[in-house]
C-alpha cells in the first residue's frame, strides 16, 4: 500500500462504465446545469430519503451556501465541533458569523449533546452537526436541543454518506445537510463536487439561486451571497454511475474495519467502536498517547498513517481571536492520540492483516 486510499484500485473495475458516462456528456454539448446534474440531483435526494438536492462546485460551498440558505450572516454565531478539519469553521466564517464550539463525546468523537446545550445563545443562528470519519453522530438528543431553541441544524456528511440511524438516512434529520463528493469520500466523483440536501422546498430554492449568482432570472441578481459554485455535468454523470455501488463500498468498509477491531490486540492502540449502519468507515481511526512512537514504527513497516486531524480549529492561529473561547478537553485529548489507517473498499484481508501485525509487533 502506497496511500491510506488507492483511488487507482477504486476506480478501475467501473473505468469502462466511467467512459461511457464522459462520452455521453461530451456527445451531448451540454456541460453545466443539464439533464446529467437534474438526474443526478433527483437520484441522490431519493438515496438520502428526502424531497430536494442541489448540487454546487465542492462541499465547503455546500456549508457556507446551506448556512446562507438559512439566513446565516454577520453578527450571528453558529454551533459546530473543532475536530472536522476546519471545514465548518472555514463556511461559519466565510458567511460572515462566529464558530462556536461544542466538545465531542470520547467514544465516537462526535458532538456531545451536553456541550451543545452549554455553548448555544442568543446570537446562535445555526447548528452544524459533524458525522465524523463515517460514523453518525447521535441525532435525537442533539435534533431535541436545537429544536427546543428553535434553532435550525445542518449536517456536514462529508463523510457519511449512505450511513443510516433508526431507519434515516444522514441527511435526512437536520433542516438541510452538506455533502462533498471530493474523490476519498464514500461516494466521490474525479474532482471537486459538493451537494446540500433538504425537505424544505424554500431552501432548496434559494440555495439554486444561491449556486448561480443569487439570480431569480439570467443576469437578475435577487439573492446576496451568490456566486458561481455549480456540479458540471462530467462530474455528475460520474457521480450517477457511482452511486448504485455505494452501499456495497460501504459493506465492504465496514469488512474491512470489523477485521482490524477484532485482529488488532495492542495494549497501547483504542480501536474505535463497530456499528451497524450508522458507520460506513470513512476512515478507520485508532487512539494511542504515544502516537509519534508508533507512526514512527509503522512508517519503518511501510504502513501508510495519517492524522485527522492534529490541530483542532480553536487553537488554529488564523482563527484563535475569532472564535469564542471554550474548553474543549475531549477535542484537544482526540487531536493529540488519533492515528489514521489505510481504509478502502479494495483493501485486502491480508492487506488488513499486515497492518494488523506491524501494530501488534510494536514495542511501545
Amino acid at each position: 500500500m502506497k496511500a491510506i486510499n488507492d483511488l487507482y484500485r477504486h476506480n478501475a473495475p467501473i473505468a469502462s462504465l466511467l467512459s461511457e458516462a464522459m462520452n455521453r456528456v461530451v456527445a451531448s454539448g451540454w456541460f453545466v446545469l443539464g439533464s446529467e446534474v437534474k438526474s443526478f440531483e433527483e437520484e441522490f435526494s431519493s438515496y438520502c430519503g428526502v424531497t430536494g438536492c442541489v448540487t454546487v462546485g465542492n462541499g465547503t460551498d455546500a456549508l457556507e451556501l446551506g448556512l446562507r440558505a438559512l439566513g446565516v450572516g454577520a453578527g450571528d454565531e453558529v454551533v459546530t465541533v473543532a475536530n472536522a478539519g476546519g471545514y465548518s469553521s472555514t463556511a461559519i466564517l466565510a458567511a460572515g458569523a462566529r464558530p462556536v464550539y461544542a466538545d465531542i463525546i470520547s467514544e465516537t468523537m462526535n458532538m456531545d449533546p451536553v456541550s451543545l446545550h452549554a455553548a448555544l445563545s442568543p446570537r446562535t443562528k445555526a447548528v452544524i452537526v459533524t458525522h465524523l470519519y463515517g460514523r453518525m453522530a447521535d441525532m435525537p438528543p442533539l435534533m431535541r436541543i436545537a429544536e427546543a431553541a428553535g434553532i435550525p441544524v445542518m449536517e456536514d456528511c462529508a463523510q457519511a454518506h449512505g450511513a443510516a440511524s433508526n431507519g434515516k438516512r444522514a441527511g435526512a434529520w437536520g433542516t438541510l445537510a452538506a455533502f462533498s463528493f471530493y474523490p476519498t469520500k464514500n461516494l466521490g466523483a474525479l474532482g471537486d463536487g459538493g451537494a446540500v440536501v433538504s425537505k424544505d422546498a424554500l431552501l432548496t430554492g434559494r440555495l439554486r439561486q444561491l449556486r448561480q449568482y443569487g439570480w431569480s432570472g439570467k443576469y437578475r441578481y435577487d439573492l446576496p451571497g451568490g456566486r458561481n459554485s455549480r456540479l458540471d455535468e462530467l462530474q455528475a454523470a460520474v457521480l450517477r454511475c457511482k452511486l448504485p455501488l455505494l452501499d456495497g463500498w460501504n459493506a465492504r468498509r465496514r469488512e474491512v474495519a470489523a477485521r482490524y477491531s477484532k485482529h488488532m490486540r495492542h495494549p497501547m492502540v483504542n480501536c474505535p467502536r463497530i456499528g451497524g449502519e450508522d458507520f460506513v468507515a470513512h476512515l478507520y481511526v485508532i487512539r494511542t498517547e504515544r502516537r509519534e512512537k508508533l507512526r514512527q514504527h509503522l512508517a519503518a513497516n511501510k504502513v501508510p498513517v495519517d492524522v485527522h486531524y492534529p490541530i483542532p480549529d480553536h487553537r488554529q492561529a488564523v482563527w484563535t481571536a475569532l472564535a469564542r473561547p471554550t474548553a474543549l478537553p475531549e477535542t484537544e485529548r482526540a487531536a493529540e492520540q488519533v492515528l489514521t489507517l489505510p481504509c478502502f473498499p479494495e483493501m485486502t484481508d491480508d492487506e488488513v492483516d499486515i497492518v494488523c501485525s506491524a501494530i501488534n509487533s510494536w514495542n511501545a
